[in-house]
């Protein structure tokens, strides 16, 4: 935990001398000269995110492939699992349009203009993404290669495969077994891997607001407070929705799951991290009367399949970036991007960062500049505190609510 808010520490500091560094270009030097340090100084932003890049392929592969795997338990319990997805597939498909909703409304990335830094590269991009359909989605969801996916970062394709893989592999029981354990040792490298890229982290956030600083002035806080004032409304709005869900569930009894959760709530919104809080959340459902089977099988496939706070981040932050490189995307689109959104964000649970590695991958697969990923995460520690106390409302409310439905809730 420490290591994590040192992490949090050190973006604060790279971004206020990035800060400083871009304010005394912008105010000393001329055009010609703002622009040239720009680029040059961007290329700490795109080491940064060439590595996050680098990791996506393996890190979505293992991690599904697993996640997909241990599912196959999922026939044991029968209803249970079913019920159980039903609500994940709801809760997240209404935290991803619930984003996409509030971004195109609130248009967050207005408040800057960022097509200026590379006029000619945005262009080229406009016309990728304008190009870009719901056929030529279809088209790329099944890849010939897996390797050619890979290598590429198609990170759909690569989704698809590691689904059928994840099956198949649950499919041959006992032999599984150990394909399994070899991924997921895999996928415990790839996350220690995450780590040791997140330490890059400050050098991309000082490149990226040097750069944008240098060229667009004091601007950029501009677009921060817009950003995140529409984020947390959004959040609002995403808990009134879950209460109101939770209510028609469980009746009378929602205040007094609020009441034994209140303490999970506060330590991942301190902390950050909603599996910080995984044991103690444990104990309170538990507690609040919710069967102990129930609990041991839907709130684990909860926190890899049902993270309401990250899936509304994920719309928002995909298309407020589109907005802040003035690059416009259709609805068609934006709901293909939901679609692949749905698809990308599953198995990452536990993953640092997590909802910025999907952002990531979001932003490449649909041509949209990745450099946009570097200017949020500063941002992001205040957006992942929100973001991670939803996600344990969210399960939270799966549990009850699968307890209350197989009349299991004493």
């Amino acid at each position: 935990m420490r290591k994590r808010n040192n992490l949090t520490l050190y973006i604060f500091i790279a971004m206020i001398l990035g800060a400083v560094v871009g304010y005394i270009v912008y105010s000393n030097y001329p055009v010609n000269t703002r622009n040239s340090f720009s680029s040059s100084i961007k290329l700490l932003s795109t080491i940064f995110l060439r590595l996050v890049q680098m990791i996506i392929a393996p890190l979505v592969f293992s991690t599904l492939v697993v996640g997909i795997a241990k599912l196959g338990n999922i026939k044991k319990v029968g209803r249970v699992g079913g019920k159980a997805m039903l609500w994940f597939i709801s809760a997240s498909l209404m935290s991803l349009l619930l984003g996409m909703l509030l971004v195109n409304i609130f248009q967050p990335g207005a408040a800057i203009n960022l097509s200026n830094a590379d006029a000619g590269g945005v262009k080229d991009l406009i016309g990728k993404t304008q190009q870009f359909s719901l056929q030529n989605f279809v088209e790329h969801v099944f890849p010939i290669s897996v390797i050619d996916a890979m290598a590429q970062n198609q990170i759909l394709q690569i989704v698809i495969f590691s689904i059928l893989f994840g099956i198949a592999t649950a499919a041959i029981g006992e032999k599984g077994a150990i394909i399994i354990k070899a991924f997921d040792a895999v996928a415990h490298v790839v996350l220690k891997m995450v780590g040791y890229v997140m330490m890059v982290a400050p050098l991309g956030v000082f490149g990226a607001i040097a750069g944008v600083m240098a060229t667009e002035g004091p601007k950029i806080f501009l677009f921060y407070a817009h950003y995140f004032l529409y984020f947390v409304i959004g959040i609002l709005l995403l808990w009134i929705l879950l209460l109101i869900v939770g209510f028609i569930v469980l009746n009378k009894r929602l205040p007094n799951l609020l009441k034994h959760i209140i303490q999970p709530l506060i330590i991942a919104f301190s902390t950050t991290s909603s599996e910080a809080v995984f044991p103690k959340l444990t104990e309170e459902l538990k507690r609040f009367g919710c069967d102990e089977k129930i609990v041991s099988f839907v709130l684990p496939l909860g926190y890899s399949f049902n993270l309401d706070g990250s899936m509304m981040y994920m719309t928002f932050a995909s298309v407020a970036i589109a907005q802040a490189y003035h690059i416009h995307l259709d609805y068609g689109t934006q709901l293909t991007m939901l679609l692949v959104l749905m698809l990308t964000s599953k198995g990452v649970a536990g993953v640092p960062r997590a909802a910025l590695v999907v952002v990531t991958a979001t932003c490449a697969m649909f041509k949209l500049p990745v450099e946009g990923v570097a200017l949020i995460l500063p941002i992001d520690h205040f957006c992942d505190m929100f973001r991670a106390s939803t996600n344990v409302l969210g399960n939270a409310m799966a549990t009850g609510a699968v307890s209350k439905w197989e009349k299991a809730l004493n």
